[in-house]
Parts: C-alpha cells; sequence; structure tokens
C-alpha cells in the first residue's frame, strides 16, 4: 500500500461524508453521523502517514485502497 499526506486524506473522506468539527494543533477531527467513533488525522505539511496510521484511520472511516486513488 502506497502512503498518502494527511491533508489528502482529508479531502477523500470529506467526499465520503465526513464532516471537520474541529482543528486541535495539526490534528483535523471529523465527525461522521451514525458513526460512534472520531477520526484525528494528523496534517503535517505534506508529509506521508505512516502505514500503520493510514490503515487504521481507512479502518475506522470504511474506507477501500480504491478509495483512495
Amino acid at each position: 500500500m502506497k502512503s498518502i499526506s494527511g491533508k489528502r486524506l482529508c479531502k477523500v473522506i470529506e467526499r465520503k461524508g465526513w464532516v471537520l468539527k474541529r482543528v486541535t494543533g495539526s490534528h483535523h477531527i471529523y465527525e461522521k453521523i451514525g458513526v460512534e467513533q472520531i477520526l484525528s488525522i494528523p496534517v503535517h505539511r505534506d508529509q506521508d502517514l505512516k502505514v500503520g496510521t493510514l490503515k487504521a484511520l481507512m479502518k475506522v472511516a470504511q474506507l477501500s485502497e480504491e478509495d483512495l486513488r
């Protein structure tokens, strides 16, 4: 799996219905109606997310690798 930046992941999940609730430091906090968990996406300039972090966020957001393209 190829990693992507936090900024790009934010755009992907916004297309999937997640709503930005607040920004705390460098973390963007997203919520979605019907999903109990929140997403906290680290956005550090254009640095790619670590693969483990990306996979964990994708699992909560119910995204597949196809959604990242």
